[in-house]
């Protein structure tokens, strides 16, 4: 009796150590009630309706105010801050940027809202005590809390929106996915600037962009050579990045389409609207058509095993291309139209599909999209991590999406990107001038990127066939 008691009692205590082993960890959260931090000129307004604790701060009026906090954690880790802000109505969006640690770490917007509303980023936190601090920047707006949590979840591989994606395709994601936050993949914009790069920095761009532009031009003196460009850039281990500079299907019959400008709304005639709303119109046909002559071409590349960055009716919300000229409505019916046709009707496989706009009135929809980008312009010289802009195709994803900065003119500095924790998937610099005129990216700023270990270039690929 005293052995079976002995066993039993065994028994259980291994049964006990190994439901601790297995038991998931804790997720820390922890919530920091505003009026309760270190105050600078700012008032404290109690028991105001909707707020968080017994109150909320205010009175952001000029740059001497600010609000300060001590953070403390378990481990050093990434965490999800949320901050519980409100802008009242009718008074315009605001920004406002914080610190952590004494060092200046992003801009922020805040929406105009009218009641509190969570805003949530990553930042990163070390062990122990962390001091936040919160500026007044463009203000005039309330903060309740901040709420700060560790997301210890392994990190999940996104599904394709196509799940018939080919094994390329599934890879290639796969790569994005897994060094998402850990580096940002460099690109360029046109194969002809890759050797200007090589030459300069002894690095090429991981990314090429090329452009469907002219595939559908009834013109047979214009030759197009993007198609095999990207077959020989893929061959050489590079990822292959496409838009589509869609020139407009059909114009009145007075009018000629230059070929370089004909997707841009003012030098077309065509109605996205109409073409839309009858599908027995020869617009739409045309429409139809343009599309079949894309597929082929993507079939080129399909059988040849590369699989594609592909980025069309990119920045439609600008209107200046006529894909987006009606209105959000079309452009997303026709971004549906083009989804449904390429990956229903023609079985193509080899695409990974980017939208290209951060606003939410434009966005097509999770099923449709694979990843979100941002086309970047800031003024030149401009080398800062583009926080706003970054945070706003995360909230539009949900946080379930990759960003990318699809285009930009001058690139980011990578140890921002790094140190504020903005993962950007690539950025995609725009190309000639943007690249060489020494304005938007200088010589010096060039050759940090292309030797900086956070930059992934071309020699640094895996194979995705």
């Amino acid at each position: 009796m005293k052995k079976l008691i002995m066993i039993i009692n065994i028994s259980l205590v291994l049964l006990l150590v190994a439901s601790e082993a297995f038991q998931p960890n804790i997720r820390f959260v922890k919530r920091y009630e505003a009026e309760q931090g270190i105050l600078k000129g700012l008032k404290i307004i109690k028991n105001d309706k909707g707020n968080s604790g017994i109150g909320f701060v205010t009175d952001f009026t000029n740059a001497e105010k600010s609000l300060m906090l001590k953070i403390n954690v378990p481990r050093a880790n990434n965490y999800k801050l949320s901050l519980s802000y409100r802008v009242q109505k009718n008074s315009g969006d605001k920004y406002t940027g914080i610190s952590i640690n004494g060092q200046q770490y992003r801009e922020i917007e805040l929406k105009e809202n009218g009641e509190f509303t969570t805003k949530t980023m990553t930042v990163s936190l070390q062990k122990g005590i962390n001091i936040f601090k919160l500026y007044n920047g463009w203000g005039y707006f309330d903060i309740d809390y901040i709420q700060i949590e560790e997301d210890i979840s392994l990190k999940k591989h996104q599904r394709l929106v196509n799940k018939n994606a080919s094994l390329e395709t599934r890879k290639l994601m796969n790569f994005l996915l897994d060094t998402n936050g850990k580096k940002i993949i460099s690109g360029q914009q046109d194969f002809s600037d890759v050797e200007w790069i090589s030459s300069n920095f002894g690095k090429k761009p991981a990314i090429v962009g090329f452009d469907f532009l002219n595939y559908t031009v009834e013109d047979s003196t214009h030759a197009y050579q993007d198609v095999e460009k990207a077959i020989s850039w893929s061959k050489n281990g590079g990822i292959v990045a496409f838009l589509w500079h869609w020139i407009a299907p059909k114009n009145k019959e007075n009018e000629k389409v230059d070929y370089k400008r004909g997707f841009y709304t003012k030098y077309t005639s065509f109605d996205i609207k109409y073409a839309l709303e009858n599908q027995n119109s020869e617009e739409y046909q045309l429409l139809i058509r343009d599309i079949d002559k894309i597929a082929y071409q993507l079939k080129r590349l399909e059988q040849e095993k590369i699989p594609i960055l592909f980025r069309p009716l990119h920045e439609a919300e600008g209107k200046w291309f006529w894909w987006g000229a009606k209105g959000p409505e079309y452009a997303i019916e026709l971004y549906h139209l083009l989804y449904n046709r390429l990956t229903n009707i023609h079985k193509i496989n080899n695409l990974i599909w980017v939208w290209n706009s951060i606003s939410p009135q434009w966005y097509p929809g999770d099923d449709y999209v694979d990843i979100i980008s941002y086309d970047s312009y800031p003024s030149a010289g401009d080398y800062s991590s583009q926080s706003v802009k970054y945070d706003l195709a995360m909230s539009l994803g949900k946080g379930n999406k990759l960003v990318a900065m699809s285009e930009n003119g001058s690139i980011p500095d990578p140890e921002l990107l790094k140190s504020y924790n903005i993962s950007w998937s690539w950025f995609m610099t725009w190309r000639q001038e943007y690249l060489k005129n020494g304005i938007f990216n200088d010589y010096d700023h060039l050759a940090k990127v292309y030797t900086n270990e956070y930059v992934i270039t071309l020699d640094e690929l895996p194979s995705f066939k």
